[in-house]
């Protein structure tokens, strides 16, 4: 599954490296665009829900809105 979920906060190298260090441990492939406020999101929906993917991104301090 691929999904883009839009996420204010962000707006230096480690905020990327954060959001996407946090959703491979889950499990996903995140690619963080922080010029437009966004996180491309691919991963296995039997495996892990996009319940679990807001709630990895929001525990590294940033807003999935």
């Amino acid at each position: 599954m691929n999904t883009t979920l839009k996420v204010e906060g962000m707006s230096c190298g480690h905020c990327v490296n954060s959001v996407e260090g946090a959703l491979k441990k889950l499990g996903a492939e995140a690619k963080v665009d922080l010029a437009a406020g966004s996180v491309a999101v691919s991963y296995d929906e039997s495996k892990l829900g996009l319940a679990d993917i807001k709630t990895a991104i929001e525990d590294q301090g940033y807003e999935v809105v």
